[in-house]
């Protein structure tokens, strides 16, 4: 087997050396929720953080850095956020029009509450992150669920099915873009066809962008909102550092406003809003954003060779198990279809590795499992080992 790429030596060294038992230490849900299990399901990275916002964080925390939110925190991190998009994706934001959030949930929630009709319908693209349905269903708003595509060996959008949604009286699209689980990163031109089709129905998209960092090239990161001046107006789009920088507990996204009626109706409900977001949060997004790119190349760098070694061990030791390299984020989608009716998470974790079952993604998902692909190197080789035995049995 081909060595899988390498990055530099002291990053992918340490790395390489974090054991099952350091990480369990850590308590973190990802290797404690299953404790006799490689965790490779919740959206989270074994890698740490970079220096530059650890560094940041021991400061804020030996200053006293820990009240509320304050203005001129929140302000930094506009100005942040504005320049690594502008940056990063060739997006010209105005700061003023983002603004701080807990987390994308969260935003997703205000935005269904304070700026789309009371109980729209949604159109939701499935499979799908998993905790959109079952708040969609809490706030009281109909899903309409529409399964992706598998078109020549790509995932697509079912554009007359999106078509025909909007046509029900569905008012919002519920996009996730880089897509979790599918791993698509979706181009200008399909993007600009589905515009259109929201366009005709004058519908919204909100766009959960939090992936947008953990790109593989040549695949580029387009901001929907940044596809034309028609995708800007319907847009809601959310973001963070969470993913790309590793930082999900530290609660802190944003939410960019191109729509002048949702920026006017958001500025009556500050500072309730982003109450949540936690200060600290805010801290290490905004060096991350402005201080931390280099770290997050070599996590790139090292995702992409446990990208290729994951392809490369399901083409050649997991007969009949189907997987699309993943464009972007560190999630690969398994089709385990071939192994009989699901669930099939039980059987890999029976084996010793926590996936997510495919089914807890709605319609489509069924006889899927996602892995999270962001560990160890050797404990990923381990991790496939174990799941290739587990296929081997069927």
């Amino acid at each position: 087997m081909p060595a899988a790429p390498r990055t530099t030596v002291d990053f992918a060294t340490r790395i390489d050396a974090l054991t099952h038992d350091q990480l369990r230490a850590a308590g973190g849900l990802k290797w404690n929720a299953f404790p006799d299990c490689i965790g490779a399901f919740v959206a989270e990275m074994d890698f740490g953080i970079a220096p530059a916002i650890a560094d940041a964080l021991h400061a804020a925390i030996a200053d006293g850095r820990t009240g509320y939110l304050s203005t001129p925190l929140t302000n930094a991190l506009a100005e942040a956020c504005a320049g690594w998009h502008a940056s990063a994706y060739g997006w010209n934001v105005e700061p003023a029009r983002i603004h701080p959030l807990p987390d994308v949930l969260t935003g997703l929630e205000l935005a269904l509450r304070h700026l789309l009709p009371p109980g729209a319908p949604v159109v939701l693209p499935t499979p799908s992150y998993m905790p959109f349905l079952p708040l969609l269903h809490l706030l009281g708003h109909p899903v309409i669920e529409v399964p992706m595509l598998d078109v020549d060996g790509h995932w697509r959008f079912d554009e007359d099915a999106l078509d025909a949604a909007f046509a029900h009286g569905a008012k919002l699209l519920l996009l996730c873009n880089p897509h979790n689980p599918i791993g698509r990163v979706y181009t200008r031109e399909e993007l600009a066809r589905l515009s259109a089709i929201v366009a005709r129905h004058d519908a919204r998209v909100f766009s959960d962008e939090i992936h947008a960092p953990l790109v593989f090239a040549p695949h580029r990161h387009l901001p929907y909102a940044a596809v034309n001046a028609e995708a800007a107006a319907q847009a809601i789009t959310a973001t963070s550092a969470s993913k790309g920088w590793n930082l999900p507990g530290l609660k802190c996204a944003q939410l960019i406003l191109t729509n002048d009626d949702d920026q006017r109706r958001w500025r009556a409900m500050e500072p309730l809003a982003g109450h949540a977001t936690a200060t600290l949060g805010v801290i290490g997004n905004t060096v991350a954003y402005r201080e931390a790119g280099d770290w997050l190349a070599e996590v790139l760098a090292y995702l992409a060779g446990n990208r290729a070694l994951l392809m490369q061990r399901v083409r050649d030791e997991m007969p009949g198990i189907g997987c699309r390299e993943p464009e972007g984020t560190y999630l690969a989608w398994l089709d385990c279809r071939t192994l009989g009716p699901g669930p099939h998470a039980p059987r890999f974790r029976a084996a010793g590795v926590a996936l997510t079952d495919g089914a807890d993604c709605g319609r489509g998902g069924e006889g899927f499992v996602r892995i999270n692909f962001a560990m160890p190197r050797p404990l990923l080789e381990e991790a496939l080992t174990r799941m290739a035995g587990a296929v081997g049995r069927t």
